[in-house]
This record gives structure tokens, C-alpha cells and sequence, in this order.
């Protein structure tokens, strides 16, 4: 992973510049919202379909944002819309994408947890988020994978448990925390061993030690995440996953943790 090219990103955003390309890269990409015949792949149920549709893009629905940016490496779409924090791991030189580019920011957002609504889960997450962040290992975790500029700073808080059906106590009563993700570089993604890594799977591993179960990941399909909670099939949805009013309206959420952004990617020649 290109740490030093996620932070250059994420403070470029930070700053409230509109991030771009250069040469003929950028000319491609400075009509692309005009070009009504470009096609932009996006994950289905994302930040970045809703932002394509509210921009009136027409578009091709994948099941992940990885999947968005192979169709834009085939040809097969002309661009796609993406988090900038994934564009800053993914696409550029030393990725796995080097001639892939991005160009105009379509939104700024947060970061946060999904849990069930009425959760307690969420009031314990921030308790963790905050003794993590005073303790300096939140910001050590966001180092190893180049989200540090990205930080929300995370207030003191107290975990208020339920007084009845407690989330907390049912995943510590069967011994497991269930993490629903999606490959997602520099969040959640695979080892040369296998083994899931990233910054938000690092922090859900270290949250499930502090509840004393194991964490166990599950790959869902992102636009079935509210329903994968609410049938348990998953206790938290933990994928750098953007805090929209549809997310906050149908989950528990947790306190935002890290600032994004949606942006468009394109063929850099």
C-alpha cells in the first residue's frame, strides 16, 4: 500500500480542494460530468451510486467499489464513482491501478458502525473509539494503513448498556462478533496470507477483544447491509461505510470516525 499516497490524498480533502488530474487526463475527466453518454460504475446500494444518481449519471451497478474499478481498467465503463480513501490505495503509481486517475470531488462525508437499531453495540463502539483515540492506538492503527489525516477526533463517553435485550451481552453470550464487509482497501482487504487487514478491521478485531469474543468476517452484499443486521446474520457492519440519512435512519450507528469523500475515476492516458 502507498501510505504516503492516501495521506497526500486525504489532506488535499482535508483543505477543501477539489482533487485533479493533470494533462490530458484532466481534460478527459473535466467534461465527464456534461458527457451524457459516459457510463460510471458504481457498488450498488454506495455513497458513490447515490451521489451518481443525484448528478444524473448513467450508470452500471457492481457489487463492490473493486468490482467498479475493474470495469473502468476494461474498458468496460467509463469511469466509476469511488471513495476517495479506497482511490487513494487502489489507483496511481504503485497500486494495483497505476493508470487509473481521479479527478472531481462529488461530496465530502463521514465514516461510521453500523449496528442494529437500538443497539447497544454502538454505545460500546464509541466508548472504545474514544479510549482508543486518547490512548494514541487509534491514531498508531490509521498510521499502518495512511488514514491518520483522515481522523475524527473522538470525544470522552461512557458505554450505556440496555437494560433489556442487550446486543453486548448476546454477542458476548455466543462468543462472536460477526463483521459484515466488502473488499475495500485501505478498510478491510485480504493478506498475501488470507487474513483480513485494514484499518477498520484492525479497530472491529480490537473492539471484539475488549468484548472478550473472537471477530469473524463475512463478505455481504452491500446493498442487503441493513437487512444482513436485522436478520443477525451479521452483528456490525464495519466498511468505511459513509453516514447517510438512510443509514442513520434504519441503523444504530456509531460517532463519525473518519472524513471521505466520493470522487471520479478515470483512464489516466
Amino acid at each position: 500500500m502507498k501510505k504516503k499516497l492516501v495521506t497526500a490524498l486525504v489532506v488535499s480533502m482535508a483543505l477543501g480542494g477539489v482533487l485533479t488530474g493533470c494533462g490530458d487526463a484532466k481534460e478527459t475527466a473535466a467534461g465527464a460530468a456534461d458527457a451524457g453518454s459516459m457510463v460510471y460504475a458504481v457498488e450498488a446500494g454506495s455513497a458513490g451510486e447515490a451521489a451518481a444518481n443525484e448528478k444524473g449519471f448513467q450508470t452500471n451497478v457492481v457489487a463492490s467499489q473493486a468490482d467498479a474499478l475493474m470495469e473502468v481498467a476494461s474498458g468496460t465503463s467509463d469511469a466509476a464513482v469511488i471513495d476517495l480513501l479506497m482511490a487513494g490505495a487502489m489507483i496511481g503509481e504503485g497500486t494495483s491501478y497505476p493508470d487509473l486517475i481521479h479527478t472531481d470531488e462529488l461530496t465530502t462525508e463521514e465514516y461510521g458502525v453500523g449496528c442494529r437499531k437500538g443497539s447497544d453495540l454502538a454505545s460500546y463502539i464509541n466508548f472504545e473509539f474514544a479510549q482508543s483515540y486518547a490512548d494514541g492506538s487509534m491514531q498508531e492503527t490509521a498510521e499502518t494503513y495512511g488514514v491518520q489525516e483522515a481522523l475524527v477526533e473522538q470525544k470522552a463517553t461512557e458505554f450505556t448498556a440496555s437494560a433489556s435485550d442487550s446486543d453486548v451481552a448476546y454477542i458476548q453470550g455466543k462468543g462472536t462478533l460477526i463483521v459484515g464487509i466488502t473488499e475495500f482497501e485501505p478498510m478491510d482487504y485480504k493478506n498475501e496470507s488470507g487474513e483480513w487487514i485494514g484499518f477498520d478491521a484492525d479497530m472491529a478485531r480490537m473492539v471484539a477483544e475488549s468484548l472478550g469474543v473472537e471477530a469473524q468476517f463475512v463478505v455481504i452484499d452491500w446493498d442487503n447491509k441493513i437487512m444482513e443486521l436485522e436478520s443477525k446474520n451479521i452483528d456490525v457492519v464495519w466498511n468505511g461505510m459513509t453516514l447517510t440519512d438512510e443509514v442513520k435512519n434504519s441503523m444504530e450507528c456509531t460517532n463519525a470516525y473518519c472524513n471521505n469523500a466520493q470522487v471520479i475515476v478515470v483512464p489516466g492516458k
